[in-house]
């Protein structure tokens, strides 16, 4: 079982608070849109990270981070990227991609709006955290946690700040 953090949109915004959500954590999961790498290096100091990096991110994040993340976590085929839409309304960049090659789980950032939704076509869960950092529009800075094990997403949780 990995228990997973995911945030996105922290625009360089790192705090105590957060950080003892990472130390919760198994893994974290970026979803771009980092801002200083202080964000970054910070929680790479206490937990293993997944990131990319999103459309504010300089050349220093877009060199240590990719656009798109492809990985499999306890048999959970997960693609993460910053800007990709959510069910019905995917980006074009990604939309022939999404269809004839869907993962289990979807993430994406950028929008500062917590979702979670399925996609029945595809049969694939979509995650957005909204925005943990300061910058934006958002009146409340929010992050997920989750349990993935043997195939299984589960114990989704909302965690939220003031902003």
């Amino acid at each position: 079982m990995k228990k997973i953090l995911l945030l996105s949109d922290t625009h360089s915004y790192i705090d105590e608070a957060i950080l003892k959500h990472v130390q919760q954590a198994d893994e974290v999961w970026h979803a771009g849109d980092i801002g200083d790498l202080n964000v970054t290096d910070a929680i790479k100091s206490l937990k293993p990270l997944k990131a990319v990096y999103g459309n504010i991110d300089d050349a220093k994040a877009r060199q240590e981070f990719p656009l798109h993340q492809r990985f499999t976590c306890e048999g959970v085929d997960v693609w993460m990227t910053h800007i990709g839409g959510y069910p019905n309304k995917y980006d074009r960049r990604i939309k022939s991609e999404i269809y004839n090659n869907p993962p289990k789980l979807f993430i994406s950032g950028h929008s500062h709006i917590l979702k979670v939704m399925p996609d029945k076509t595809l049969n694939l869960l979509h995650m957005n955290p909204g925005a943990v950092g300061k910058h934006g529009l958002q009146k409340v800075r929010t992050m997920l946690r989750f349990t993935i094990e043997d195939k299984k997403i589960d114990n989704l949780e909302v965690i939220e700040f003031k902003k």
